[in-house]
């Protein structure tokens, strides 16, 4: 477990037995505190992850994964020290990145679902057919004992089940083992197996798949922002509940301060001004050194300062009709902000965007886009509100408060996303976390979705709930997301790295680990090569979607999470599940076969 240390036991514990012992007691300390291994991991990685090696760089999973596995196995060969960090870690962090992930995802899976699943479920079932094929035939041309092809492929395909199932059918009676071998040696052949072809595979799939798209000529970050558009619909805007939702962005829009020297504004209240020109609403009013409150509907005199907020070149050229301009910073200074509020009272129902204009709902607001069943539809005078739309509005924080009363809701700004709603995150994640434990057993080999494929899931439904209602399970905000989802894949690898790297030093050792690198590697880089030539030339998959999908084929989070950084979006893993899920059966159960026939 991971133990704190007092202060006071500091020097006698750890400097001082580092001074006398050196280099084997930072070691033995890195050991003995986990996290402290994990935080040089990430200390490391990252920074070198960014190094470019010729016209490439690791990138920071890699880099992680490569530097704790380098430390672990120099602990093990170098002084005999064989760290391990209790696979909790492993297991609360990967959920973490997957239920993350799946947030970033949001609706735009389903969409991808009917237009990229057939040839995301083509492009899995390439690579878990040649990946076999490559395991099986080539441990048997290179004369490899039993054990060696089911580890190849769990390595390969970096799934640890397949491990398990092959072990079972040693177990069971179902394979035969060889003369003069016991079942412990084919233990052991499955774990150098996969221990060897394992590592090599984690870290060439990541780099591969970075930089696929590009090898086949492609932009990813253009071919990125194409996919969006095209799991969004005829929409320009984010949906609710999104990245990017409620980002103000550039408008046209402006607020402008003016002295009051025109006698026929005199007398006059802000509501008759409103109701004579909506279209350029007053949102402060200043007289002397005081802000006149604009909720007792005041009235205009001589030398009072308002400010306006309407279309820039409305206000410059009708600006003159209230008075000079000023540079008054009292006026001007009105935050605005976006909004997103869900249509909750029927009354409104029906209305036109023409009809609401002229009303105090109105006041201060303009409206950006309309939201229909999670899809944005066109905006004009004439479009209705409907029970349930989701309207994005922006203006003043007191008018956007006013209209989510009217509308019987609650507006989602950027002031909820200051913090992170938790009680749906960890009920999400509970029940993805359910779904994918569960598992059914047919002849021997058990079948699951796998508990990060589940949170992954529950991550895409909350999301996709989100895009009708951005009340729903959040908000979330984008930087909250992000920082889940790289800290808790890295911090995935790096206890990953620490468990592997003994494993790794004691198969390294004779020929038969020269076999092992090539068969495993070839097995872990060659299906994904062919299978996104297929997706790109036959099938006219969109690069990214394609990388997804091969990322999901491979079964290698880490390697989607490089195409992610590389192509600037979420987008990738839309295809992502299905190909993971299909691969993950077959993986399983060609394990199983392979261990049979050999």
């Amino acid at each position: 477990m991971i133990q704190a240390i007092p202060l006071d036991l500091f020097c006698s514990s750890i400097l001082i037995p580092l001074a006398s012992v050196g280099l084997e007691g930072v070691f033995q300390f890195l050991g003995e505190q986990q996290w402290v291994f994990i935080l040089v991991a990430l200390a490391i990685g990252y920074p070198l992850g960014r190094i470019p090696f010729g016209p490439i760089s690791l990138g920071s999973t890699a880099s992680v994964l490569l530097v704790a596995v380098v430390l672990s196995m120099i602990a093990q060969v170098a002084y005999g020290l064989t760290y391990s960090i209790p696979g909790i870690v492993s297991t609360i962090f990967l959920t973490l990145f997957m239920y993350a992930l799946g947030l970033g995802t949001g609706p735009k899976f389903f969409a991808g679902l009917k237009s990229s699943g057939l040839a995301a479920i083509v492009v899995g079932l390439i690579i878990w057919a040649l990946n076999w094929c490559i395991c099986f035939f080539g441990a048997e041309l290179a004369g490899l004992d039993s054990g060696f092809a089911a580890g190849l492929i769990s390595g390969s395909y970096t799934i640890t089940a397949v491990l398990g199932v092959a072990q079972s059918a040693v177990q069971s009676g179902t394979a035969t083992i060889p003369p003069g071998m016991t079942a412990d040696q084919i233990g052991a052949n499955m774990a150098a197996g996969y221990a060897i072809s394992y590592l090599l595979s984690s870290v060439g799939i990541i780099v591969l798949l970075r930089y696929l798209p590009a090898m086949f000529g492609h932009d990813p970050v253009a071919d990125a922002k194409r996919a969006e558009q095209d799991f969004s619909g005829s929409g320009t805007h984010p949906l609710p509940g999104t990245p990017q939702s409620l980002l103000l962005g550039h408008s046209s829009v402006d607020i402008r301060a003016y002295r009051v020297t025109h006698e026929n504004l005199v007398g006059k209240t802000v509501n008759e001004l409103f109701r004579a020109h909506p279209e350029a609403p007053i949102l402060r009013l200043v007289r002397g050194d005081e802000i006149i409150d604009l909720a007792e509907n005041p009235t205009l005199q001589i030398g009072d300062i308002v400010a306006a907020r309407a279309d820039i070149g409305d206000l410059i050229l009708d600006g003159a009709q209230v008075g000079e301009e000023v540079d008054e910073d009292r006026a001007r200074n009105i935050p605005i902000e976006a909004a997103d509020i869900v249509v909750g009272q029927t009354d409104i129902a029906g209305r036109t965007i023409a009809d609401l204009a002229g009303t105090e709902l109105a006041y201060g607001l303009r409206v950006t886009a309309i939201f229909r069943a999670g899809q944005e539809i066109p905006l004009g005078p004439d479009t209705d509100l409907r029970h349930h739309d989701v309207i994005r509005l922006t203006g003043p924080e007191s008018c956007i408060d006013r209209a989510a009363k009217t509308l019987g809701s609650r507006a989602i700004t950027e002031r909820n996303l200051a913090t992170t709603e938790v009680t749906s995150l960890a009920l999400a994640m509970t029940a993805g976390y359910i779904v994918g434990s569960l598992s059914v057993t047919v002849a021997g080999i058990p079948f699951a979705l796998g508990t990060s494929a589940g949170c992954l899931l529950a991550g895409i439904v909350v999301a996709y709930l989100r895009s009708r209602n951005p009340s729903w399970g959040g908000p979330v905000s984008e930087g909250a997301r992000s920082f889940l989802q790289d800290i808790g894949l890295n911090i995935f690898v790096a206890a990953l790295g620490a468990n592997v790297g003994p494993k790794i030093a004691s198969a390294l050792s004779g020929n038969t680990v020269i076999w092992l690198a090539i068969i495993g590697t070839t097995a872990a880089l060659l299906p994904v090569v062919v299978a996104y030539f297929v997706g790109d030339r036959l099938l006219k998959m969109n690069s990214i979607i394609n990388a997804g999908a091969c990322a999901g084929g491979r079964n290698s989070t880490p390697a989607l999470n490089a195409i992610l950084d590389q192509s600037e979006s979420q987008v990738a893993a839309v295809p992502f599940p299905v190909s993971y899920a299909v691969t993950t059966v077959l993986a399983l159960v060609g394990g199983y076969i392979a261990q049979v026939l050999s």
